[in-house]
């Protein structure tokens, strides 16, 4: 009898393996505030002044309000003045010094409507002599000229107005009484149409001798030089 022999077992399964996942602990990242307390020290002065003043309702319970306080307003407009009080003193002595001016430059021009061009003069040299660190005493000299045209001294006039010409460069009203003086007076063709391009070119009505007697009120003097120079004669 033949004996039985026993085979060991024959698996086909892969040995069993144990699952041993390890648990990993992940690192947990606590955030880092600054500390509150420090945080408020460090926030500028100004921040707290311009923030509203909280009002308390019913019950205790804070409500917040964009309006200020009356009172704390009125402080914070006192805080800061940009202007000393000399340099208020000042700026208004400056208006009161141009309020003047003007009003003796406009004094003359009416005089000058009017055709009288000798008070008118008076007015205007009172302006340069006054007044001639500001900038309209520019426009009281162009009227001293064209009534000492009148008036006084020709050559004066024509020496003011050549001067004017220079710093007032671009008013058309000096460069076309200059341009009538040259042409009458001294006889300067070339020149005069030098300076009547310039003044035509700012201002065509300077070509209209009704523009220049009714809106400029020019005296009779220059008006004729004017048209002498208009008309080449």
């Amino acid at each position: 009898m033949v004996g039985a022999c026993r085979a060991p077992p024959i698996s086909h399964l892969p040995p069993r393996i144990q699952n041993s996942q390890s648990k990993t602990s992940l690192p947990i990242f606590r955030a880092q505030f600054p500390n509150r307390r420090l945080f408020l020290f460090s926030l500028p002065l100004s921040g707290f002044l311009l923030l509203p003043v909280p009002t308390f309702g019913e019950g205790g319970s804070a409500t917040s309000s964009n309006k200020f306080q009356p009172w704390f307003s009125s402080y914070a407009a006192t805080l800061y003045d940009p202007v000393t009080p000399s340099e208020k003193d000042a700026s208004a002595l400056i208006s009161q010094r141009v309020s003047q001016g003007v009003q003796l430059l406009e004094k003359g021009r009416e005089l000058q409507a009017q055709g009288d061009f000798s008070g008118a003069l008076d007015y205007f040299s009172q302006v340069i002599e006054s007044y001639k660190d500001l900038a309209f005493s520019e426009y009281a000299r162009v009227g001293r000229a064209l009534a000492l045209y009148e008036v006084g001294d020709r050559e004066e006039a024509i020496a003011e107005m050549e001067d004017v010409s220079i710093s007032l460069k671009g008013y058309p009203e000096v460069h076309a009484a200059l341009a009538a003086a040259l042409y009458a007076d001294k006889h300067a063709a070339l020149l005069a149409e030098n300076q009547f391009a310039i003044a035509t070119l700012l201002d065509p009505h300077f070509t209209d001798l009704s523009y220049v007697r009714d809106t400029k009120h020019w005296p009779p003097s220059l008006i004729s030089s004017l048209q002498h120079f208009i008309t080449l004669s």
